[in-house]
């Protein structure tokens, strides 16, 4: 039992330690910016919002703060759907975007910019962001109903998945082909992944989504952690695979497609965030999550700070740092899991 309690309190050491970074890692974010305000007066403004001036009161509450905040709960909201993705899956190369949620997300901004649909009536109210989260739950709906008539096997919902991907890959495509010049350039912005588009009402509601999808994960947290052991063991232990699997399936829909909506294709974090947690804390739900999460909004903040860095004045879509980050990642863990293949 000693060596338990030795080994939950090294594991609260280390996730107290990724959460002191990231804290660090926003305030550097929040710092840089996309302009030349000084840090002093940023600190200044939010420190003291009423007596800061106009220009600096808009550039810190309505353009700097939002990207900060964004990044963290979408970083948060990735990674944790991304680790229960693995986890209801079995896959540890799964992620939100495994299922099509981003691609489907991609295919309905596209539609609602070369349609017109974003600029008129109800569509001028739900935008861009409305139409690709009404897409992106389509194929997760796709993806529950297949699975009751087929049965909820893993390979089956993920050979489901990769089909759509390619199919709105497809459509994305086409829509493409057939926008104009101006509405090419609102389509190729918006799958680059950015920060900049969330206001203070969407950022809201990720927040509220993403709480309680983590509370949802949490409280079924030793059911989740049966899943390592296999389908049939869980079963044993009286678990109900088949609907906790949808449920979480479900909740990881959400929590991804609001998140794609808001920011465009943010790649890798929901694969990178929770292989770097199970590294560092195992595979227990009350760690794994936990540091997923936090690790995730530590990835993503990092990413938007380099973004800002990288050419000063200019922010870069941050999907694209994401996307250069995680490839290499990505490929060692493909190559990592063929060593394993031949040690076994």
């Amino acid at each position: 039992m000693h060596w338990y309690r030795r080994a939950a309190r090294k594991k609260w050491a280390i996730i107290a330690l990724i959460a002191l970074v990231l804290a660090m890692a926003s305030l550097a974010d929040f710092l840089l910016g996309g302009g030349s305000m000084p840090a002093r007066d940023v600190l200044y403004t939010l420190l003291h919002p009423t007596s800061a001036r106009p220009i600096d009161h808009q550039i810190v509450f309505e353009i700097r703060l939002p990207m900060t905040v964004t990044a963290v709960l979408i970083g948060v909201a990735l990674a944790a759907a991304g680790s229960q993705m693995q986890t209801i899956l079995g896959n540890p190369l799964a992620e939100p975007y495994t299922l099509g949620v981003s691609a489907a997300a991609g295919f309905g901004a596209a539609l609602a910019v070369v349609t017109g649909f974003a600029s008129e009536g109800l569509g001028a109210v739900f935008g861009m962001a409305g139409t690709a989260w009404v897409f992106a739950m389509l194929a997760c709906a796709a993806i529950l109903i297949f699975s009751r008539f087929r049965g909820p096997g893993v390979e089956g919902m993920i050979l489901l998945g990769i089909a759509i991907v390619f199919f709105f890959d497809a459509l994305l495509a086409l829509m493409q082909y057939l926008a104009s010049e101006t509405q090419l350039e609102q389509v190729v912005f918006w799958t680059m992944g950015s920060l900049t588009r969330a206001n203070w009402v969407q950022i809201g509601l990720l927040a509220v989504i993403t709480v309680f999808g983590l509370l949802f994960f949490y409280r079924n947290a030793w059911s989740l952690t049966a899943f390592r052991m296999g389908d049939d063991r869980a079963r044993s232990l009286g678990i109900d695979v088949a609907r906790m699997r949808a449920l979480t399936l479900v909740v990881v829909s959400f929590m991804a497609a609001t998140a794609v909506s808001m920011a465009g294709t943010i790649g890798f974090i929901g694969l990178v965030g929770p292989h770097v947690a199970r590294l560092l804390v195992g595979e227990e739900q009350r760690y794994f999550l936990t540091a997923s999460a936090l690790t995730g909004a530590l990835l993503l903040v990092a990413a938007s700070a380099v973004s800002k860095a990288i050419q000063p004045g200019v922010i870069l879509p941050v999907g694209i740092i994401t996307a250069i980050v995680g490839v290499p990642v990505f490929v060692a863990i493909i190559a990592g899991q063929r060593r394993e293949a031949w040690a076994g």
